[in-house]
């Protein structure tokens, strides 16, 4: 993925970095020339922006403002040029652009031209999406070809530095994104996003190969015993869904496969870890995670493999009727409750905030159920049979 520091090593001839040496690994998605206001209907986050101050549209107290502004938009980087040299870039532009991390470069009035720096940034674009593409392509082959035989894997793997002598794990990112009212905006964040997400995942040490997938982004990365490359990932999706201009709105899982040592087993992997993604969210503590592998499903996942589900489903269904029963006629949540209850460590205070109600509605809610089942919730061994039930219907039924 291209970024602020690809184009300072173009070297174009009369570009120079003045400031926001800090921000060179903000990803570039494309340029924009800023003409005419308002500059949010026509640039998209994370393009490179290039002001010309020719004190007819812009003076350099309107350059200065409109960097302020575009920041706001979320620009990558800046670049500055003043017609005919006649005054150098105020200190004012310099210290905020070290301030707040953005690269700012000033382009000589004799030097490369804006026609230079934009076809320039779009060769090293659209050579980076070749690649992508190129990696993508062996990827999506490698997953869903009908025949990974053994000279096919031989003969590309090497070009992606890949050894199959060992095992190889599949993991699939899931994001999940809240709307705003702008929808077109929303989808310049996400993709702009993505483009953040696959520059993290190129500076892995891992190395994994990486491909956008049916709105999911799939990786594929050998399996160590310490666990590095899900530590890693881990690390990546935190740090990316906390930054600003992504955080409330836009968070990401990964879902891991089993272990393949053998490559055409790779696409069942793909399959189980794709197969959890409806689940994630009823996993134990999965708000918490950022990675989750199809292992936490423990001994469940023999029961959902076998012959006998009905008899499973049965006995679950018996075992919540009271309460199932109860909420249905009164229109409450008491099954859901168990479940924040569970969740939450069984606090009570914590559980009533995840719900959004006062505590005593809690502790009533908790006393309910504790008269329809007939056992306090003290007793551990009653109290996990019916938080298996509730577990496992809902893993059936997603």
């Amino acid at each position: 993925m291209i970024t602020c520091k690809d184009i300072l090593k173009l070297n174009l001839d009369g570009v120079e970095l003045v400031a926001g040496e800090k921000g060179l690994d903000r990803v570039v998605s494309w340029t924009y020339l800023c003409q005419t206001r308002p500059y949010a209907d026509h640039m998209s986050r994370g393009n490179f922006a290039l002001i010309v101050v020719d004190y007819v549209r812009f003076d350099m107290k309107e350059a200065v403002d409109s960097a302020h502004e575009l920041y706001e938009l979320g620009i990558s980087g800046l670049g500055v040029s003043v017609m005919e040299d006649r005054e150098t870039l105020p200190a004012e532009l310099v210290e905020w652009a070290d301030e707040v991390n953005i690269p700012l470069f000033c382009v000589r009035w004799e030097g490369a031209s804006f026609v230079d720096i934009d076809q320039s940034i779009g060769k090293i674009l659209l050579a980076d999406e070749i690649k992508i593409k190129k990696t993508g392509d062996y990827l999506y082959n490698l997953l869903f070809g009908y025949d990974i035989n053994e000279r096919y894997v031989e003969k590309i793997s090497a070009q992606f530095s890949l050894d199959f002598s060992k095992p190889y794990r599949v993991g699939i990112i899931v994001v999940d994104r809240t709307y705003g009212v702008n929808l077109e905006t929303d989808e310049h964040n996400y993709e702009y996003y993505a483009n953040c997400l696959n520059r993290d995942v190129e500076n892995m040490e891992c190395r994994p190969l990486f491909m956008k997938f049916l709105n999911k982004f799939v990786l594929l990365f050998e399996e160590k015993q310490d666990k590095s490359a899900e530590r890693e990932i881990e690390k990546v999706l935190k740090n990316l869904d906390e930054l600003p201009r992504f955080k409330g709105n836009i968070r990401s899982t990964c879902i891991l496969g089993p272990v393949c040592s053998n490559p055409a087993d790779l696409s069942k992997s793909y399959q189980q870890a794709k197969n959890l993604i409806p689940k994630k969210d009823y996993l134990p503590h999965s708000r918490n995670r950022k990675v989750i592998s199809a292992s936490v499903l423990g001994l469940y996942k023999f029961m959902f493999s076998s012959g006998n589900q009905a008899e499973i489903l049965d006995y679950c269904t018996e075992k919540l009727l009271p309460l199932e029963a109860y909420d249905h006629a009164n229109g409450t949540d008491l099954v859901e409750t168990c479940w924040a209850y569970y969740l939450n460590g069984f606090s009570v205070s914590a559980t009533a905030d995840d719900l959004f109600i006062h505590r005593n509605s809690m502790q009533y809610r908790l006393n309910k159920i504790e008269e329809l089942l007939g056992f306090s919730l003290d007793d551990s061994i009653e109290f996990l049979d019916i938080l298996n039930c509730i577990y496992v219907k809902k893993m059936m039924f997603v």
